[in-house]
């Protein structure tokens, strides 16, 4: 484990500052790329396509990645993951004529290795940095690090939008590099070793072993595909393209929802603890996430039973994602929480590893359905693939067992 408490503390704050400051960008990343290459005359199906291999390269990054961190340590591949986002920032720095479908994709890839080397490396360090005799349960401290995390990815959203309207594609991609250096050399005098393991994993044990997990997995898998089919790309293009929003317009209002849906999920202990049915506290069994994934499931139909029936769509879509918002990061937490739950402490980078495989898995088939479904279908048709997504991940979670957080 680790030294003292204080320790454990002050440690984690230094892992999730690289945390933030990855996320700040990524998130100020996607929306520039969504929207100067929308400006440019890319597609939709064109724009989801630069962002496929961002999610392929997630899914093999999660699973490698988590044997790497098992026997290098989590600081340095915490530390590589900024590395690479820098060098996927400074590829973009290329004339207009370059910016090719291809090369983006490239760009984009080594973005995603990137993001998921980091996003391992900090969730798993919770089950290590966490104190034995932390008062907190371990589901507060998840539910901090995942709802600050895309707090700060809404803020990325909105500065995306709002640098790429003052400044510009390539000022806006100077300066999200150097604030990324400076944070990449802060971490190298102070971020901890986070080394837990004896370094012997083996190569064949990249495969949870755990039925809990797998299922947690397949769960989360089509989670998380249910939102990135509709709200990732084809939302901010149909608002711009259908509706004449402008960039600032799209940037605050996808910021906004991530920024809330962050501070939801920080609360999403005290939220739960309030409904007798679902109660996390203590978690006693499965009916939490068939719960809230219940109630999740109505809002995407019920969008898109509106969006034929009235008229101001604008409006409609501005409400729905309230509750939207409300229930995805209720259901975001509780998942986040239950994988380290089920995590073997001596594996956790492993165990987490392979969940967050299945997590970009569902982020790559959202994302590739989305292109293809919102240019042929339309929006109606990516809200209602959705809720199929969303009764599908519901139904895998009803057979999971009650977690322990030792």
């Amino acid at each position: 484990m680790t030294d003292s408490p204080s320790i454990s503390i002050r440690q984690y704050g230094l892992v999730t500052l690289s945390y933030w400051a990855f996320t700040l960008t990524d998130g100020a990343l996607r929306m520039l790329v969504l929207l100067y290459f929308h400006r440019l005359g890319f597609s939709p199906i064109e724009i989801a396509s630069l962002f496929i291999l961002y999610e392929i390269s997630g899914v093999f990054t999660s699973l490698l990645g988590g044997w790497l961190a098992s026997r290098v340590g989590l600081a340095p591949t915490l530390q590589l993951g900024l590395v690479l986002q820098i060098l996927a920032i400074t590829m973009l720095l290329v004339d207009n004529q370059y910016l090719t479908v291809a090369y983006v994709m490239i760009a984009q890839a080594v973005s995603g290795i990137g993001k998921d080397l980091n996003k391992l490396s900090a969730k798993s360090s919770i089950k290590i940095l966490r104190p034995e005799n932390a008062k907190d349960s371990l589901f507060n401290w998840v539910a901090l690090l995942t709802g600050s995390k895309n707090t700060l990815k809404g803020i990325g959203f909105f500065l995306g939008g709002a640098l790429l309207s003052l400044i510009g594609f390539q000022n806006t991609l100077i300066l999200m590099a150097l604030f990324l250096v400076g944070i990449l050399f802060l971490g190298f005098f102070l971020l901890p070793k986070l080394k837990y393991a004896d370094n012997k994993s083996k190569f064949k044990e990249l495969f949870s072993k755990s039925a809990a997990i797998n299922r947690l997995s397949f769960a989360r898998l089509f989670l998380f595909g249910s939102r990135d089919i509709w709200f990732v790309v084809a939302l901010p293009v149909f608002l711009q393209s259908e509706l004449g929003w402008s960039y600032w317009q799209v940037g605050s209002l996808m910021s906004l929802w991530i920024i809330g849906y962050g501070g939801i999920q920080t609360l999403a202990p005290k939220i739960t603890g309030k409904f007798k049915s679902a109660r996390i506290g203590g978690f006693q069994d499965q009916t939490t996430l068939v719960y809230w994934g219940s109630l999740l499931f109505v809002i995407p139909l019920a969008m898109a039973v509106a969006m034929m029936l009235f008229d101001n769509i604008g409006l409609i879509i501005t409400i729905c994602l309230i509750p939207y918002g409300f229930l995805f990061a209720i259901n975001s937490s509780v998942h986040s929480y239950l994988i380290l739950a089920y995590a073997s402490r001596d594996q956790v980078s492993l165990d987490v590893g392979f969940y967050y495989m299945a997590n970009a898995g569902g982020r790559l088939l959202g994302t590739i359905l989305s292109g293809i479904i919102f240019q042929y279908f339309g929006l109606v048709s990516c809200l209602l693939t959705a809720s199929s997504m969303i009764f599908i991940s519901t139904f895998a979670a009803k057979s999971l067992p009650g977690p322990t957080e030792d």
